[in-house]
């Protein structure tokens, strides 16, 4: 029953009768957060005080925390009892037996995050909210209902608990790896009849030349992880013969998702979004990036996000013509890392996707607090990084070239690679910062 009201409130949110009405909502939520964490954290007892916030612009009094403060501050800052090094523990066994399924003490799904910027970060829900998520997406995944019952092909570099939650008698959702063959993933969109493809942009790119062995056309293509340009919507609806729209979601929050015209909205209900210029004034114009986005996470009180400044940024559009209340998201930027490609040893080439490059780097070590990979167009790597402490810089390389051999062997793969420890100054506009930066003009088959 309680996930039926969450849908049916969901669904009414989109339609706030006014704009008054839904920021009296949004006071009403980030206070009762606010004095939520004040009472069961001691980190917010202490950087709060005494300040409350009796109108949405009494929110500039609240400090602004991310993720270096979020993590230094675990223990303290978040509200069921649990210890970074006991979580980082667990979060870095599933990693490495790529074992994702299953609640923490039966209680919490434990999300660990490289993000944009920084080194790792741990993130926690609790199965209260995970629970309730089939409801949930079925308000704010932007698939129309009608396409019911959902036959969902997921395709991310994981599967979490918190996915595998959204199984229900009307959503079946069957995961894949992006690192899966693209002969396979047809098979099985063909197999499974699947009706609604979820992976992000450059898995779907790869699909294009394999497209028409698809049997039975999918309905809806739902993109995600990556920037999703208006160029590349079109170009994968015109060959696969389907919807494509954009969710934005993150370990922070669930932030966007997709209106009945197709348009991105922010969750005002979900996650309370400041967007920011460089002297911290707020931003509310479309068209006009902002120099700083921060979040306020409405609904996970197990680790409260009370103004965290994230690495993301967006560029807020005009009024969607669908009549919600919910600003609109032009642009996301910050999130469009480019494909590597490698020779394998039969000749054949092999992509990987930066996230789980990514992946294998940060979980090496502790001490890297930024990277940057450069893949040339032999296929050879450089790979900088930048450590937390200078202190055993060759024991550091060698624990990242240990890992990334390891991993990359067991696709059969041969490489030149380049490491060496270097500052790495991210860029003042963080939207132009990448992480790859892959030759243009590397092999790609």
């Amino acid at each position: 029953m309680s996930g039926i009201i969450d849908f049916l409130r969901l669904v009414a949110h989109r339609r706030f009768s006014s704009q008054a009405k839904m920021e009296a909502y949004q006071l009403n939520e980030l206070k009762s957060m606010i004095d939520f964490a004040k009472s069961n954290s001691d980190f917010y007892k202490e950087t709060l005080g005494n300040i409350e916030i009796n109108d949405l612009k009494d929110i500039i009094n609240l400090p602004i925390i991310n993720k270096n403060i979020m993590m230094s501050n675990f223990d303290q800052l978040n509200t069921v009892g649990l210890t970074r090094d006991e979580v980082m523990s667990i979060a870095l066994e599933k990693e490495l037996n790529k074992d994702y399924l299953g609640y923490y003490k039966d209680e919490f799904v434990i999300g660990l995050s490289s993000g944009t910027s920084g080194n790792k970060g741990l993130y926690i829900t609790p199965k209260s909210l995970t629970e309730r998520l089939p409801f949930v997406f079925l308000a704010r995944s932007g698939i129309p209902l009608r396409y019911l019952p959902f036959k969902i092909l997921f395709m991310l570099r994981v599967f979490s608990q918190g996915f595998n939650d959204i199984n229900s008698p009307l959503i079946s959702l069957n995961y894949l790896s992006t690192m899966t063959p693209t002969n396979e993933i047809i098979r099985q969109i063909n197999q499974r009849k699947i009706n609604v493809l979820m992976a992000p942009p450059s898995l779907c790119r790869l699909l294009i030349p394999v497209a028409h062995l698809i049997r039975k056309p999918l309905k809806m293509i739902v993109t995600y992880a990556e920037v999703l340009e208006k160029e590349e919507k079109v170009r994968l609806g015109e060959v696969f013969g389907a919807r494509v729209i954009e969710i934005y979601q993150g370990s922070e929050g669930q932030f966007a998702s997709a209106c009945s015209l197709g348009n991105l909205h922010i969750n005002e209900d979900l996650i309370f979004v400041e967007l920011l210029d460089e002297q911290y004034h707020k931003v509310s114009t479309p068209h006009i990036a902002a120099a700083h986005m921060i979040v306020t996470n409405l609904v996970n009180r197990a680790q409260p996000l009370i103004r965290y400044e994230m690495n993301d940024l967006i560029v807020l559009d005009d009024p969607c013509l669908c009549g919600s209340s919910f600003r609109t998201i032009e642009k996301i930027l910050g999130r469009n890392d480019d494909i590597l490609y490698f020779k394998k040893k039969d000749g054949s080439i092999q992509h990987i996707f930066p996230d789980l490059f990514s992946r294998w780097i940060i979980t090496s070590s502790e001490n890297i607090r930024e990277y940057k990979v450069i893949q040339h167009v032999d296929h050879s790597l450089t790979i900088l990084l930048d450590p937390i402490t200078s202190r055993e810089q060759n024991e550091l390389i060698q624990q990242v070239r240990t890992r990334l051999h390891i991993e990359l062997a067991s696709y059969d793969i041969e490489f030149l690679m380049d490491i060496r420890c270097e500052t790495i100054a991210l860029p003042l506009n963080l939207a132009k910062y990448k992480r790859f930066e892959v030759a243009k003009d590397i092999a790609k088959s």
